[in-house]
């Protein structure tokens, strides 16, 4: 008498096999095109609007003309554009497969469930940051194009831009890790879209920073982050006032690891503790 046993897929087979099953979605293309032209388009009509006004500017306001050159690659409207964007992205990779049924063939093929979803998680990571750094990039360099007009632009080696760029652009592949949990979590298409606009946007604007330990809930939301990271002025600008007790660089970034790694290990363990 003899036993079989399931060949162990290698994890560069499973990495393409979820490659494979990204790239083919036509929605992926769709979200991905659109929400990269929402962000560009609404950051560079601020820019835009600032460079017809800027004759207009005042002493004041021209003092801290790079500053707000540096707000308008990446504003707050088109932050939260993206995160909607990559969170649906992320949650559709996980709750696509389970609304189509596509996931009894996919678990009956690799049984390993942490192995397939480590592949997941390690292919939506590596494409969200190329796509969170394209479009920060190209915004970046739209928006200053657009604020040369009126030589107020400013150059990547500006103090401060860098991390404005690199903090929009780590914002896709975090929020995508966090669509992922709540799909994996969820496993319902309407539901968790709702849910991801809840957590990642909705409930952390609701979150106040006027007592110590709310200020420290709200400073580990990955949108409050990342206006700690992308706001240049703090401190220094006259229109915005200082926070009583305001998130730092270091607690910024470290709000960023958490939340993706607190995603991915959500995902990988949801899906292999319950059933189909």
């Amino acid at each position: 008498m003899t036993t079989s046993t399931l060949p162990v897929s290698r994890f560069t087979d499973l990495l393409a096999a979820e490659w494979i099953k990204l790239r083919s979605l036509r929605s992926t293309y769709w979200a991905l095109g659109a929400g990269a032209l929402a962000v560009i388009a609404f950051n560079a009509n601020a820019a835009r609007v600032d460079a017809a006004d800027f004759p207009r500017f005042n002493g004041q306001m021209r003092d801290h003309i790079g500053q707000l050159a540096l707000r308008d690659a990446f504003t707050d409207g088109s932050a939260m554009i993206l995160i909607l964007a990559v969170a649906s992205i992320g949650a559709i990779t996980i709750v696509g497969e389970y609304a189509t049924g596509l996931v009894r063939t996919t678990f009956a093929a690799v049984p390993d469930r942490r192995a397939l979803m480590a592949a997941k998680v390690t292919l939506v990571t590596a494409v969200m940051t190329v796509y969170g750094a394209l479009v920060a990039g190209a915004s970046f360099a739209a928006t200053q194009a657009i604020l040369d007009t009126r030589d107020i632009g400013v150059p990547l080696s500006h103090p401060g831009a860098l991390r404005v760029v690199a903090a929009s652009a780590l914002l896709a592949p975090v929020c995508a890790l966090a669509g992922m949990a709540l799909g994996a979590v969820i496993r319902h298409s309407a539901t968790t879209m709702v849910a991801a606009t809840a957590v990642l946007l909705l409930i952390p604007s609701f979150i106040t920073d006027r007592y110590r330990w709310t200020a420290a809930v709200r400073h580990a939301q990955p949108v409050n982050a990342w206006n700690r990271l992308a706001d240049i002025a703090f401190g220094h600008d006259p229109f915005t006032l200082v926070p009583p007790h305001p998130a730092t660089f270091t607690g910024a970034w470290l709000t960023f690891a958490a939340w993706a790694a607190v995603s991915a290990v959500v995902a990988v363990v949801a899906v292999d503790r319950r059933d189909v």
